[in-house]
């Protein structure tokens, strides 16, 4: 069987030095093997490439068969690291509340237990957002953040 640990060391080995780094592995049944990277900058295709070339060039098919997937983590993954939080200072995430409340806002500072951000907020007529001034809230109390996606003109 093919340990989550042992792929997690060849990926955080083949990443080292780079600006790329692991988000998450996980190992499905059927040996279905997910790697997830992300980017300081921006993860691009190649990278995704040559990662699943080295991942596979570290495992025997003939031993055990496997199916890999290596992608980056996409805007639709919740942030599991500060440093992905650290990529969006200055931008618009999602954040969703322990108890449910979301919130979208302007992320403007990280540390290794709080957030600084200001709240985006709509007048009722005015198509732009307003933004409140910054408040903290602890990483405890955060269910999860994303990307903000938000389609419009």
């Amino acid at each position: 069987m093919i340990v989550e640990k042992y792929i997690r060391k060849l990926v955080e080995a083949e990443l080292k030095g780079s600006d790329n780094f692991l988000v998450e592995v996980l190992i499905r049944s059927g040996n279905r093997i997910f790697v997830f990277i992300d980017s300081d900058t921006e993860v691009i295709v190649d990278d995704c490439v040559s990662l699943s070339r080295h991942i596979e060039g570290q495992l025997d098919r003939d031993e055990e068969d496997f199916e890999l997937m290596v992608s980056s983590a996409g805007l639709d993954k919740p942030f599991s690291q500060l440093r992905q939080y650290r990529k969006y200072l200055n931008k618009k995430v999602d954040i969703q509340l322990n108890e449910n409340e979301k919130i979208t806002a302007i992320l403007t500072d990280i540390s290794e237990e709080e957030i600084a951000f200001k709240k985006l907020t709509r007048k009722q007529k005015s198509k732009a957002a307003v933004e409140s001034p910054e408040q903290r809230l602890p990483l405890s109390d955060i269910k999860e953040t994303k990307p903000a996606i938000h389609f419009g003109k």
